[in-house]
């Protein structure tokens, strides 16, 4: 009997400190302000549409202070301005994943920083504005990979909800053909300022 209650004890006292351990899984829900840095070489004084687009991000905590994040968001539609002037769209698919730090010393807010990698997809090209003109056809690549760099801070509300502030720089870029001639390259290079709503499960 001595040893069955000494069993038991130990058996909850394990399940106490598995339960009392955070999941390494956290999924946030964020509203993004996408803002196009618009760095064209082209000579066409191109620009691209600023918008704010919806995001979902889950990461993968290594350990308290480690941790990886998939940024996802639907495939968006932007529009192309020449000169000011409206001259067509394209639509992008742009994951990003990252690496993080997440420093656990402040309390009541938790900060991090981050590094990764963008794969950009640009589908749906359409200037058909420009049809009939010198330019025509107007094509761009059909991807762009580049750098992502990120800072953020989760303020928790429970142990489980959390609000979060996030910045990231991503850089994304894409030749510009017209009528079969590279024109230049178009850097889009956004800057995005989120908010939004953390679960860890």
């Amino acid at each position: 009997m001595k040893k069955i209650i000494i069993a038991a004890a130990v058996g909850m006292l394990v399940a106490g400190q598995v339960a009392a351990q955070e999941s390494p899984w956290l999924v946030r829900v964020r509203a993004v302000e996408l803002n196009m840095a618009n760095k064209d070489s082209t000579g066409l004084g191109l620009t691209v549409n600023d918008k704010t687009i919806g995001e979902v991000d889950v990461s993968y905590f290594f350990n308290k202070n480690v941790a990886a994040e998939l940024i996802l968001t639907l495939p968006q539609s932007q529009a192309v301005y020449s000169n000011a002037a409206a001259i067509g769209s394209f639509k992008h698919l742009p994951p990003t994943l990252t690496a993080q730090y997440h420093f656990t010393d402040f309390q009541g807010f938790k900060p991090y920083v981050g590094a990764g990698v963008n794969y950009t997809k640009i589908t749906g090209t359409d200037f058909s504005a420009l049809a009939g003109t010198a330019l025509a056809p107007v094509t761009l690549d059909s991807h762009s990979w580049g750098a992502a760099l990120q800072v953020g801070v989760d303020v928790p509300v429970t142990k489980q909800v959390s609000v979060n502030l996030d910045v990231k720089k991503v850089y994304i870029q894409t030749d510009v053909y017209a009528n079969g001639a590279k024109a230049g390259t178009l850097k889009l290079d956004p800057l995005l300022v989120a908010v939004g709503v953390g679960y860890r499960f």
